[in-house]
């Protein structure tokens, strides 16, 4: 069995901009860079009215990388109209990710409830297929993050890691990988399986972190800190870096409990975590 050691240093911990979500996009960078956070991962949000390219540079001055942007997805709709504002909505997002200098955009693929999960996975199948010459051309990858069952109805019919690989063959393009977010497939009895699969493909792009914690008390916002929950994140990182992974951790927490908080304490919280628990 594998032991793996506890991260003793920042320089591949990255943050989310959600997670620490009373922060603009400034505060953010300026408080990540000064806590010896190395990378950082922009939520499209945190860039609406502002220049990209200032965006850009306030990112790179501050000595932070940008590790990816979040996200694009949402491709599933009865309504074949919505599905094409889906498809150019994602186009612009792989816009802005070369214009921050993103490697790849993360994929919430989405789910519409008034219709089968099988009718949803095609179309999440013709989105991401119809997005691809364009990822290929601007040298941004798509990054397909399989969601917990729990939102299969409504946010992602994407729910196992076996889901996401077997996407990512049937599509078969270079420009498409897989995110592994613990929170979501923790679960899985298959995972260790599937993580070297997704490894032996070149298709582990992103590996996201947080923990689960009982009792749930919000379905999407009641993320825990690491160590808070049963997850165990650092076996699961032990499977990752196995395959060859060298990338970020991501932490990406989306909790109302910690918003609540003062960001500057949940940010030497999340330190303090990271080295214990991850």
């Amino acid at each position: 069995m594998q032991v793996v050691s506890e991260l003793t240093d920042t320089s591949r911990l990255c943050l989310h901009t959600i997670t620490t979500k009373p922060w603009p996009l400034e505060i953010a960078v300026e408080k990540y860079a000064a806590a010896g956070v190395h990378g950082i991962t922009v939520w499209r949000q945190w860039l609406e009215g502002k220049s990209l390219e200032k965006s850009r540079r306030l990112i790179s001055d501050a000595g932070l990388q940008v590790v990816s942007l979040c996200r694009g997805g949402f491709f599933p709709s009865a309504n074949a109209g919505k599905r094409q504002e889906a498809i150019a909505e994602n186009l612009r997002a792989l816009d802005e990710a070369a214009a921050i200098g993103a490697p790849w955009v993360v994929l919430v693929c989405g789910a519409d409830p008034s219709q089968s999960l099988i009718d949803s996975r095609q179309q999440i199948f013709d989105g991401i297929s119809a997005c691809l010459e364009q990822a290929q051309k601007l040298g941004v990858k798509l990054a397909i993050e399989p969601l917990h069952p729990m939102y299969a109805g409504d946010r992602s019919a994407i729910n196992t890691m076996k889901q996401a690989n077997d996407l990512c063959e049937l599509i078969d393009h270079p420009f498409l990988g897989v995110a592994v977010d613990v929170y979501h497939v923790w679960w899985d009895p298959d995972l260790q399986k599937e993580i070297e699969r997704c490894g032996r493909a070149g298709r582990l792009l992103a590996f996201h972190i947080c923990d689960w914690h009982l009792p749930v008390e919000d379905l999407l916002n009641d993320r825990g800190l690491m160590g808070e929950g049963c997850i165990n994140i650092r076996e699961i990182r032990g499977w990752v870096e196995q395959t060859g992974f060298t990338g970020f951790n991501e932490v990406e927490i989306f909790s109302n409990r910690w918003w609540k908080t003062d960001m500057d304490d949940f940010l030497a919280a999340i330190l303090a975590a990271y080295r214990r628990h991850s």
